[in-house]
């Protein structure tokens, strides 16, 4: 689900374009140009909400009304607010898999809660293979 939340861009003399986000302490990036910082916001936010959604976090409600909040974050001059689209996909699935009967009652002996365990199972291979990845791109360069 897309939604969109508050961005502030400010300017420094002398630097880049940063855009904060007060519903997200810690991130922040930069850009060149407001577009530049922008395109930016959109990838830093939507990296944070990942790390945060993988690390167990609840993700904050975007505001009920975005066009007000813009107008009350322009009124405290902390910068200028911005509304930046984040798409949050925490939302369970069901679906439905086949597995051989022995690989299921080995799981059903180890926990009451199958689709958990295969989520933490999944989740714990995948980030594996790409810690791995990351690790032989390093190897190599």
């Amino acid at each position: 689900m897309e939604r969109l939340y508050i961005g502030l861009i400010h300017k420094d003399r002398g630097s880049d374009f940063g855009v904060s986000f007060p519903d997200f302490p810690g991130c922040v990036t930069a850009g060149s140009t407001v577009e530049e910082a922008f395109a930016m916001a959109k990838e830093a936010l939507a990296g944070h909400i990942e790390v945060m959604l993988d690390e167990g976090y609840p993700i904050p409600d975007p505001p009920s009304d975005p066009v007000a909040a813009v107008a009350r974050y322009a009124k405290r001059g902390a910068g200028a607010p911005i509304l930046v689209p984040a798409t949050v996909d925490d939302k369970a699935m069901r679906v439905n898999v086949t597995l051989p009967a022995r690989l299921l009652r080995r799981i059903d002996a180890r926990t009451t809660n199958r689709s958990g365990f295969l989520a933490e199972a999944a989740a714990a291979k995948l980030d594996a293979e790409s810690a791995g990845k990351r690790s032989a791109k390093k190897r190599r360069a």
